[in-house]
Order: C-alpha cells, then structure tokens, then sequence
C-alpha cells in the first residue's frame, strides 16, 4: 500500500454563482433583424479592433491602457458599449492565456513521456507507475522525431506566454476551419459566411443595479418591450426617444420568469444577449445575473440518510443507493445518453439523463456522491501510448458539462452533490464489489460496482468490504476480521435473520423458531430458565 497517492478528502459541491435563460425574439419585422444586423456588424468590428489592441498590448495593458481603449471606443459608440466590449475583450483574452497554459503543461507532459521512453531499451515492458520502452526501432526512431518536434512547439509557446501573445479568433477556430471543408460540413460558402457574420457580431451588454429595469443599453420591461441604445453612427435608425430602437416583437421568459420579474421590477443588474441562429432563421435573447452563493450543507448531514454513488461513463451514467452503512440497497441503475450528433442533440442527452438521475434521488432524499473528474492532462497521446481507444474513451467523457449541468440542476431541486477523490474506485470496485453483488437475477458491470465505491468513499467508508487476513495455521493467531462494523453500529450485535425452512435434513419446516436465541437452547455456559432445574456452580475449594 506504500505505492498508493495520498487519498483527498470528499466535500460538499458548492451551487453555482450564475443563471442564464434564453427565449426566442418572435414577431420581428425585416426593420428589425436589418437594424440588430447592423448594430452588431459594427459593435462586431469595434470588438475585433479592441481585441487586436489588447493581444498587441501583451503584458503591458492594465487599468490606464484599458480605460484608454474605453475612451476610444466611446467616440464610435457609447460608453456602456464600450464598457461592455473592453470587458469582454478582457475576458476573452484572460481565457486564452488560461488554455495557452494548459498547452504548456501538456507539451511538457508529453516531452517527459517521451525522453523516458526512449531512454530505455527496446521492447521493455512498463510498470503500472511508468510505461516501458517502444516496440520496435522504427516506433523509437519516429518518436524521437517527434520530440524535436514537440520541443520547438513549446520552446514556441513559452516564447508567446512570455511577452503576452495569445492567440484568439473571434468567431471561432473551428468555424473558421470549416470555410475549407465546406463539402464535409455540407454547407455552401453562403451559408457559412452567414454564420461567420452571426458568430462575429456583438450585441451583449452588461447589467447595471439602480439603472431603470437593470440595464440601459439593452432594455426589456416587464411586459416584453424590447429596445436598443443605438450607437453614435446608426443613431438616425431611432424609431423612439433618446437614440432608441424598440423591437416590434415582445418576449417572456418561461423558465425563471418570476425571477426575471422581480430583479427588473426591483431595478437590480440583468445582463442581455442577442444573437441569431442562421441555421433556424431565428433570433434569441439571453438574460443573465448573479445569484448569491448558496449555503453549503454540511457533508454530515449531506449524507445523514444514505446516497448515490454516480459512476460517469461516455455513453452513461451507472449508480447505486448506498444506505449510511455504505451497504449497497435495491437494483443497480443506468442513465443512458448518446454523444453523437449535433451540439444540442449531445447537450439535450445529457440533460435528459440527469434529470431521470436527480428525480430518482429526490424521491429516495438521497445525496448525490460522484467523482472530481479532470482529464485535462489525460487527453495527451504520449501517456497511453498505443491505447487508442481508451484515449478516445476519455476524450469522449463529456466530464465538464456533465459537471456544470449536475450542480446547477441538483441545486435547483436542492439535492447536495459530494465529490470525491477519484484514485482506484473503479479498479478496487470491480475487486472487492462486483462479484459479491452478482446473483442469479442480477448481473452488475464493472461501473456500477465503481460506482458502489464512489458511494463508499463519500461516506467516508474504505472502499473495500469486511474480509478476513490470510490464516497463518489454524490457531486464532490472526484475530478479528478486519473492516468490520465500529462499537457504535447499531445492530452489530444483534442476530442474523432466520431463514424459514429447514436448516437440515432432520429439522423439518417450521422447525428451529429459537435457533438464533442462544440462552433458549441446551449448551454449557448458558442459562435455560425455563427449565424447572439449574445446576449449581462448583465449590472453589475443589
């Protein structure tokens, strides 16, 4: 057991700090989709050119460079657009840096994989903490290759981060790629100019407490009116007071409707978003805000009445109850989902198979113990080497929606989620869980078995179940099984369940009512008071 990583403790999944709802801009005039084309073309390009000067900035730009683009970009403007746009330039730039890290670090893990790799002879076998050399000469010969060129690749990338250059395509990179496999995508270059346009246009704006209804630039009443503060250049398209434009359509949110009200009724900060899907023909408005921080439940009590282990999978979501024991009550479950096709199609399955997973825990009022997945450094070819389809196994785990989705639909419905450490439970599941739990009418996988584990550890449990150590002859020398129940285990002492029947062939059914009582039965040491005699103890004297 020396060998084994140090195990982190379990812990209480804290809710999200956001909401965001979208509805659909219904009843909207060509004036309207031409003036919401307009004004986001050119906040579009007022984005690109703020974006151009931060990442040209590199590490110089701070609060007197970010309030000088801000000015500049008032001129052309407004200065709540401009706010808007420098801040969403900020944080676009901020997550490049963050994934221009993370590419670092995975250079860096595949240069350590390879260097040890071919310092060893070829055709040595690996152990379970560090692979072995390469098959053959040719492997050895392309992956040292390879390492030059990985290593010009992150001599490259250190470079960048050093003097502040990230790389970022407004619009997107994959969309960009696109334009040169159209007849994959099945798309025409008109269709796809399109969405490049769509993707490319700005039309978002930040919330502002005490403003009327919670924001000034991107207005909505309560009764679905809404209007647009029109830039300095497209002002001559006002069709209502002070430079707005009120869209003919009116809008209501369906989901958190009430809660919408009430910020816009109380004044308080509603961020907005419009944008259009050119594949449906449809324009979509999106209400975002803040919400305070929800108390978190205590881990103690988050499992005061048993829970769910969740074993995540690619193609689904296998889990078992587990009583406050850690014993594994009822059937075992699957959550199925299927990850191909469109985005909403894979996002829709995803949020289908948590829904089927979170009502069934409400209905038991149990918590929900799943593993702290991140496989943001397990995606690297270099570590698994030839495992093809285990790297695309874990390629495919769709861990960051499944976690963003479980935590804000569990903290809708109130339902505590735990995350444990995830080392061994699918190895030490599979061990110690899965045949003890099969029967005849029951075959359980290796997943639900993981997830039995999973509950376990969350419940603050070992993994492994009550065994007993290897007998070294046949005197007691070994002692107590270990893993057993604690003194404090309710009904440790009590008696096993009889089975009815016989036990053996000469006690016939119905027999044996009193064979768990053991003071009801003739044996040395125990009293039988409900004979008409007992035997006196002997004298000490003999």
């Amino acid at each position: 057991m020396g060998g084994l990583r140090e195990l982190a403790a379990p812990f209480v999944v804290p809710g999200p700090a956001g909401v965001a709802v979208r509805t659909r801009l219904k009843g909207l005039t060509a004036g309207d989709e031409k003036v919401l084309r307009l004004v986001g073309d050119h906040l579009g390009s007022l984005a690109s050119r703020d974006l151009k000067a931060c990442c040209a900035a590199g590490q110089d730009h701070g609060s007197e460079q970010w309030a000088e683009r801000k000015r500049t970009l008032s001129v052309e403007s407004s200065s709540r657009w401009a706010g808007s746009i420098t801040k969403a330039t900020h944080d676009q730039w901020a997550l490049a840096r963050r994934g221009q890290l993370a590419h670092i670090q995975n250079l860096e893990a595949g240069i350590s994989t390879i260097t040890h790799r071919l310092s060893l002879p070829i055709g040595q076998k690996g152990g379970k903490k560090a692979p072995g050399g390469y098959h053959s000469r040719q492997e050895w010969f392309a992956k040292s290759r390879r390492l030059h060129v990985l290593d010009d690749r992150l001599h490259a990338a250190r470079a960048d981060r050093e003097a502040g250059r990230v790389c970022v395509v407004r619009g997107g990179k994959r969309l960009l790629n696109t334009r040169h496999h159209l007849d994959a995508a099945q798309l025409t270059e008109e269709q796809w100019r399109a969405r490049w346009q769509a993707g490319r246009r700005f039309l978002q704006a930040d919330g502002e407490s005490g403003k009327k209804f919670g924001n000034e630039t991107i207005r909505v009443t309560p009764d679905g009116e809404v209007s647009l503060k029109l830039p300095a250049p497209l002002a001559h398209l006002a069709n209502a007071p002070h430079g707005r434009y009120v869209l003919a359509g009116r809008v209501g949110f369906a989901h958190r409707g009430e809660q919408w009200a009430d910020r816009i009724t109380a004044n308080r900060a509603v961020a907005y978003r419009v944008h259009e899907d050119t594949g449906r023909g449809r324009w979509y408005l999106t209400a975002s805000w803040t919400i305070p921080p929800a108390r978190t439940v205590p881990l103690d009590a988050a499992r005061a009445q048993g829970l769910a282990g969740v074993d995540t999978n690619a193609d689904h979501l296998a889990a078992w109850r587990l009583d406050t024991h850690g014993n594994p009550v009822g059937e075992p479950l699957r959550f199925g989902y299927d990850l191909t096709g469109t985005a909403r199609h894979r996002d829709a399955q995803v949020r289908h198979a948590l829904i089927r997973l979170l009502h069934w825990a409400r209905r038991h009022g149990l918590a929900i113990a799943v593993e702290d997945l991140d496989f943001a450094a397990e995606t690297t070819r270099e570590k698994h080497g030839r495992r093809k389809r285990f790297r695309k196994l874990i390629s495919g785990l769709p861990t960051s929606r499944l976690r963003a989705r479980l935590v804000s639909m569990a903290a809708e419905l109130g339902i505590p989620v735990i995350a444990v450490d995830p080392a061994y439970t699918s190895r030490w599941g599979a061990q110690h869980w899965r045949k003890p739990l099969t029967s005849k009418t029951r075959t359980p996988t290796r997943h639900h078995a993981a997830a039995v584990a999973i509950g376990r550890r969350a419940l603050g449990h070992p993994v492994r179940r009550r065994t007993a150590p290897p007998p070294a002859h046949r005197s007691d020398e070994q002692g107590h099984r270990t893993v057993q129940a604690g003194p404090a285990a309710p009904g440790r002492e009590g008696h096993r369940p009889r089975i009815p029947g016989p036990r053996t062939r000469s006690v016939r059914a119905g027999r044996g009512g009193k064979a768990v009582d053991q003071n009801a039965q003739h044996r040395s040491g125990r009293s039988t008071e409900h004979e008409s005699w007992q035997q006196d103890s002997l004298p000490l004297s003999l």
